[in-house]
């Protein structure tokens, strides 16, 4: 007896996890170091403003809102640059690059990431929500920046940075002084360590024209990347005396800059491995941040 035969074909079930997975890839879900380089800003400004108690409500709608907008960041990103990544070793098999996502989906999912955030902030008080416009048009605008500017770094930090006036007006209904300067360090930090991580991609940039600090900065790259650092790391001491902190805040700003050091020395012959390492490394530097506040306010 002969049967007929058919092409298998992927049940709806099998369909749907094959798209979800693509999607969690093209929100970086599987690399949560975005996620935490935007947290810990975010911790920071928060604990400052609550003085260590900052309201459950808030807090959890700022920690999802993190992981959204990071996504978000993520998704319109490859966007940008779905025709510059097939051309980087680094991001050839990335979802939309590798064509396992069409350009139009990814803009769907960046406005359901949007429209999620935007729903989180609406329990909010009306200044954050103004703010909050701000900080998606940000978002937006940072991906393409790299083709117009040699600064899409800075505009990194201005879209990661944007979270701290926005919880100190989520938590106190106002943005005062200690914010912007916590906004000024959040900027030079991500100016810092994404010059870092450019410094990996460079030979690459500078083939396909894609624009960066590490390459403007040319040789002066480690030089110039140590100044902002030690901006960085100044701003945040300005904070500490204007707020008054006392010592576990210091010891917290001590142990950032003992690494800030050891990304020097991990960046100094300009290793691709290395200068990635120095990159992840930065996420203990919020942490050491974070926790002297932590101690700080809670003993």
């Amino acid at each position: 007896m002969e049967y007929e035969r058919f092409e298998q074909v992927p049940s709806r079930g099998a369909q749907l996890k094959e798209r979800t997975q693509q999607y969690a890839l093209l929100m970086r879900l599987d690399r949560p170091i975005g996620i935490l380089l935007l947290l810990w800003p975010t911790l920071w400004a928060l604990w400052i403003a609550a003085e260590g108690m900052p309201r459950i409500g808030v807090l959890l709608v700022f920690v999802l809102g993190v992981v959204l907008m990071r996504s978000a960041g993520c998704v319109i990103n490859d966007y940008a640059d779905r025709a510059i990544d097939p051309h980087v070793s680094r991001t050839r098999e990335r979802p939309i690059a590798s064509g396992r996502v069409e350009p139009n989906e990814a803009l769907k999912l960046f406005a359901a990431l949007c429209v999620a955030a935007f729903m989180l902030v609406l329990f909010m008080n009306s200044l954050t929500i103004m703010l909050s416009f701000v900080g998606v048009a940000l978002a937006a605008i940072y991906p393409f920046t790299k083709r117009h500017t040699y600064l899409p770094q800075v505009f990194l930090g201005a879209a990661f940075g944007w979270a701290v006036p926005m919880a100190f007006a989520a938590q106190l209904g106002e943005v005062p002084q200690a914010a912007w300067l916590i906004f000024i360090a959040t900027v030079l930090w991500a100016t810092a360590y994404d010059t870092i991580y450019a410094m990996v991609d460079r030979d690459d940039d500078i083939k396909i024209g894609v624009k960066s600090t590490a390459i403007l900065f040319g040789e002066l790259d480690r030089v110039i990347i140590g100044v902002i650092q030690a901006l960085l790391l100044l701003t945040l001491l300005v904070v500490g005396v204007q707020l008054k902190l006392g010592g576990f805040f210091y010891l917290g700003l001590l142990v950032a800059t003992g690494l800030a050091v050891q990304q020097q020395r991990l960046i100094k012959n300009r290793d691709r491995d290395l200068c990635f390492k120095a990159f992840l490394d930065n996420n203990w530097f919020g942490m050491a941040i974070f926790v002297g506040l932590l101690l700080e306010y809670g003993i």
